[in-house]
């Protein structure tokens, strides 16, 4: 845990092309140790205490998601919006606040047209949790860009987390968090592909959390190098088959869309483009596909029937 832990600290000054390298040599030695609750775990599939299914009785729950970490990956979130939009898919974009400017234009379109817009830190690179005095700086910025943007739902940059202060936020939802994933700066899974509750205070109310469960695209196509989707397929396999939540980050940063030679951290679009693909064909008419705000709402519901 040393050398990771080391490199965390140093990332923000770390060349982009070094940093890549170091976790792939990271990543390698550590993909060996945790095959065995890697890509999945399979005591995160029991369901919670009094659960009764996803709505109109389908097998389980999509949800597409993107954290947009640089500017040149603002520019392509309407080519990747489109691409959702003519398979039939809608998605949330997660905006990093201070890292670079925030078109309210595009914030904007995507909502009208049927997208969600969400909050992912104010800065990248930075463990907002390294502190208690850090995050409540940060609190009160947060606070303002979810009322500004109108929106309520939030993940911390470089899933980064502490459950009990994200209570702090004014959201509905929160998103920090993964079944497995030892490949994380902080790597401590939750355990589960069901949404759960986080409970408040007598100052502060409780949210929905939405732990990934899925493998992030950068991880697998940019870090481990795979050349074809054959672990999503594996992993929302095994979802379906225990009725879980698969819920998807990817980044429009690292996707190429115009099918040139591909940078050191780009990947074909047409990966995500036949995962899409793969889902519609296997399991049409079978899966709930929900914007996160639908799945937080629909479960403060559902948990208002099971003894918390």
């Amino acid at each position: 845990m040393l050398i990771p832990r080391i490199y965390y600290q140093l990332k923000p000054f770390i060349p982009r092309r070094l940093q890549i390298e170091i976790r792939r040599q990271i990543v390698r030695r550590k993909r060996v140790k945790y095959t065995h609750v890697w890509p999945v775990d399979e005591k995160a599939a029991k369901p919670p205490e009094g659960w009764a299914g996803w709505p109109e009785g389908k097998r389980f729950a999509v949800l597409l998601t993107h954290d947009v970490e640089t500017a040149k990956g603002q520019e392509k979130c309407i080519q990747l919006a489109m691409l959702e939009e003519n398979l039939g898919f809608r998605s949330s974009f997660n905006f990093v606040a201070e890292e670079y400017s925030v078109s309210a234009a595009l914030r904007n379109d995507l909502v009208k047209q049927g997208f969600e817009i969400g909050i992912h830190g104010l800065h990248h690179d930075n463990n907002p949790f390294r502190s208690k005095g850090v995050f409540q700086k940060q609190v009160v910025k947060i606070n303002q860009y979810l009322r500004d943007w109108r929106c309520v739902g939030h993940r911390s940059p470089c899933m980064y987390h502490n459950l009990e202060w994200i209570s702090e936020l004014n959201i509905e939802y929160d998103s920090s968090t993964f079944d497995t994933d030892p490949f994380e700066p902080q790597p401590d899974g939750v355990g589960t592909i069901f949404p759960f509750w986080v409970r408040g205070n007598s100052t502060q109310k409780g949210y929905v959390e939405l732990p990934y469960t899925l493998p992030q695209d950068h991880g697998l196509f940019i870090i481990m190098g795979e050349k074809n989707i054959n672990i999503w397929k594996k992993k929302l396999d095994w979802i379906v088959e225990q009725g879980g939540m698969a819920l998807l980050i990817t980044h429009p940063d690292y996707m190429n869309f115009d099918g040139k030679k591909l940078k050191r951290d780009e990947y074909p679009v047409e990966h995500y483009k036949h995962f899409l693909n793969y889902i519609r064909a296997k399991y049409q008419d079978s899966y709930w596909h929900a914007l996160p705000i639908n799945i937080a709402s629909f479960w403060k519901k559902q948990i208002g029937k099971v003894p918390r």
